[in-house]
C-alpha cells in the first residue's frame, strides 16, 4: 500500500511525517540506515505499546535498548524525564545517537524532551501509536512534561528528524482512546478547515477500521504544519500557533483540576470545543446554530460536551490563569469567527468566562 508524505518545513531544517498502513519495515529500514552511519539508537516507549507492538519491538533484536516507562499522563514527570535521561546515558549515546519515541503523546512528550535536552540535544524519530499523537503532539516539535502547578510547564521545541504515523497500530488502541483522538481532528476543522469539519459533520469517524482514516490523518498533518511552518516557536503577536489552542485552555484547566487522567485529553478538549463556540457565540462571532452544529460533532464522536461532574469555577478560573498561554497575566482565548477561521483574543470579560463554565456543568 502506498504510503503519504507530509513535509514540515522549519526555521532550522524539514523533515518528512509518513502516513500508511504496516510502517514497520519502512521503519526498521531506516534504523538499519542510521546504525549504518554509526548511530547508536535507544528507544522509549510505554508498558501498553511494548505489549501491543511486541512483535515489532522484537524485530529490534538486541541492538537498539528499549525503556518502557508505565502508560499514562503521570509518567509525563520529573521523575520519569530523569529515568529516561540516565537510560539514553546508559545506552551509550552520543551526540550521532537518535532516540526512537514509540508510543502515544506522553511518550512522544517525554522521549522528545529528553531528546532536546540529552547532550544539550539529540536527534529523535516520532512513532505516534495514537490517533491523538498522529494528528497532533508528534507534528511540530513541542516536547515537555508536567509539574504539580500545570500541564506542558517545562518543555523545548525540538524536531523530530522523521515521524511514521502507521495507522494499523490504531487497531489495539480502546474506542475510549480513538474517540479522544478525534477531538483534535475536530478542532482542525473548527479552526481552519470547514471542509474537513462537514466531512465529520456528514459522516463521523468513530474507528481505525474507516476507510478514509489514511487520508484524514495526512490532512490534519498538512493544517497543523502549515500554521507550524509560520509560526514555529509560537511567538506571533495574535494568531499564528497560538490557534492551534482552541479549546485548550479549557480543557487544560479541566484537566487540571478534574485531576490528571479523570479525563483522557482528548474528552477534556472536547468540552472545551464546546466552551470556546459558546465564547465565540457570546461575543458575536458565531450562531447559535453554529454552536449546535459543534456540539453534535463532538457528541457523535463520542465525547463528552460538558463536565461528566460539577468542578468548582473559582478552581477552574485559577487553573486558567497558570495556563502557558497566559502573557502579562492576561489569559488569551481562540475564538472562532466562523467554522473553519479562528482568531486569538487578548482577553474575555471574568464573568462571561465563568458564566461559560456554568453552561458546561461547573458550579
Amino acid at each position: 500500500m502506498s504510503t503519504k508524505q507530509v513535509i514540515v518545513e522549519t526555521s532550522l531544517s524539514s523533515y518528512p511525517i509518513h502516513v500508511g498502513r504496516s510502517l514497520g519495515s519502512k521503519l526498521l529500514g531506516e534504523i538499519e540506515e542510521l546504525m549504518a552511519k554509526g548511530a547508536r539508537i535507544a528507544a522509549v516507549t510505554d508498558s501498553n505499546v511494548r505489549m501491543a507492538q511486541a512483535a515489532w519491538f522484537d524485530s529490534l533484536g538486541d541492538r537498539v535498548p528499549v525503556l518502557t516507562v508505565p502508560a499514562g499522563e503521570t509518567s509525563k514527570s520529573v521523575s520519569q524525564f530523569g529515568e529516561v535521561l540516565d537510560f539514553l546515558a546508559a545506552s551509550k549515546l552520543d551526540r550521532g545517537g537518535v532516540v526512537l519515541a514509540v508510543g502515544g503523546g506522553v511518550v512522544g512528550d517525554l522521549a522528545g524532551y529528553a531528546a532536546a535536552s540529552y547532550l544539550r540535544g539529540v536527534r529523535f524519530i516520532q512513532v505516534p501509536t495514537t490517533l491523538l499523537a498522529m494528528v497532533d503532539s508528534s507534528v511540530g516539535g513541542k516536547t515537555g512534561i508536567n509539574i504539580s502547578a500545570g500541564k506542558n510547564l517545562v518543555g523545548a521545541f525540538h524536531q523530530p528528524i522523521a515521524v511514521y504515523s502507521d495507522i494499523e497500530m490504531l487497531k489495539t488502541m480502546p474506542p475510549r482512546e480513538f474517540a479522544s483522538g478525534m477531538a483534535e481532528v475536530i478542532k482542525h476543522g473548527m479552526l481552519q478547515d470547514a471542509a474537513l469539519f462537514d466531512l465529520l459533520e456528514a459522516n463521523p469517524i468513530v474507528g481505525p477500521e474507516d476507510e478514509r482514516l489514511e487520508s484524514v490523518v495526512e490532512w490534519n498533518c498538512k493544517i497543523k504544519a502549515s500554521v507550524v511552518n509560520a509560526d514555529e516557536k509560537e511567538t506571533a503577536a495574535s494568531g499564528g500557533r497560538a490557534l492551534l489552542n482552541l479549546g485548550h485552555t479549557f480543557g487544560h484547566a479541566i484537566e487540571n483540576v478534574a485531576g490528571y487522567g479523570e479525563y483522557l485529553h482528548g474528552e477534556a478538549i472536547g468540552v472545551g470545543l464546546v466552551a470556546a463556540a459558546l465564547l465565540s457565540e457570546s461575543l458575536g462571532f458565531i450562531a447559535a446554530d453554529d454552536v449546535a452544529r459543534i456540539r453534535k460533532v463532538v457528541s457523535e464522536h463520542n465525547l463528552p460536551t460538558e463536565l461528566r461532574e460539577a468542578l468548582p469555577i473559582a478552581r477552574l478560573m485559577a487553573a486558567m490563569r497558570l495556563d502557558k498561554k497566559v502573557k502579562a497575566g492576561v489569559i488569551r482565548f481562540v475564538i472562532m469567527k466562523r467554522i473553519g477561521q479562528a482568531a486569538t483574543i487578548e482577553s474575555a470579560d471574568v464573568a462571561l468566562i465563568e458564566e461559560i463554565w456554568r453552561q458546561c456543568g461547573a458550579s
